[in-house]
């Protein structure tokens, strides 16, 4: 995300660099229309078939921000459209991270008490379920959830108290959870 090359340092736009085989970055480019809109767009993240799941304030979704899906056609253009209710509603939700195997969605989001929470999702019949929240303090805000590969863990910033600005926390998402992730430092 940067608001490079624009006017207005608010409004953000996906751009998107390759590494080469010799560990060289390219220069950033500008992923186009209909990924990056005149609103800003936020926190995007790939899944494992290559789709991109991001925030965006645009007009036409039913809350101030809400979660979107780009598809790569094969001819370079991008097929968007809003991942809808109950992922995106009237609230506030920008970020999301899908688990490898598709079937969950851990969904970043300000709905009701005005602090950004985890809201988990499972994917059933094509349609994501709604399964509560991932266990966390009430009384501060979570960001940037990462789950395991496994999908039995997720990693994610939490601020410790009022005045912190943040650390990370792990929540297990179910009672048998692969205890070797994350990788300890030093490993």
């Amino acid at each position: 995300m940067s608001s490079r090359g624009g006017t207005d340092p608010d409004d953000l736009d996906i751009w998107r660099v390759e590494r080469s085989a010799d560990g060289i970055w390219s220069k950033p480019q500008r992923l186009p229309a209909p990924v990056n809109s005149t609103a800003s767009e936020l926190l995007p993240r790939e899944d494992a078939g290559g789709a991109l799941y991001f925030g965006s304030s645009r007009p036409g979704g039913p809350g101030l921000t809400d979660i979107y899906v780009g598809k790569l056609r094969n001819d370079g253009g991008w097929d968007v459209s809003l991942l809808g209710p109950p992922i995106s509603t009237a609230e506030q939700e920008y970020e999301v991270e899908i688990s490898r195997d598709g079937r969950q969605l851990i969904l970043v989001g300000q709905r009701g008490d005005g602090r950004s929470h985890l809201y988990r999702y499972q994917r059933e019949d094509g349609r994501w379920i709604a399964n509560g929240r991932v266990p966390a303090r009430e009384d501060v805000f979570q960001v940037g959830p990462l789950l395991s590969p496994r999908g039995d863990r997720v990693l994610f910033g939490q601020a410790a108290s009022e005045r912190d600005s943040g650390e990370l926390f792990l929540a297990d998402l179910q009672p048998q959870v692969d205890a070797d992730w994350p990788p300890r430092c030093g490993e």
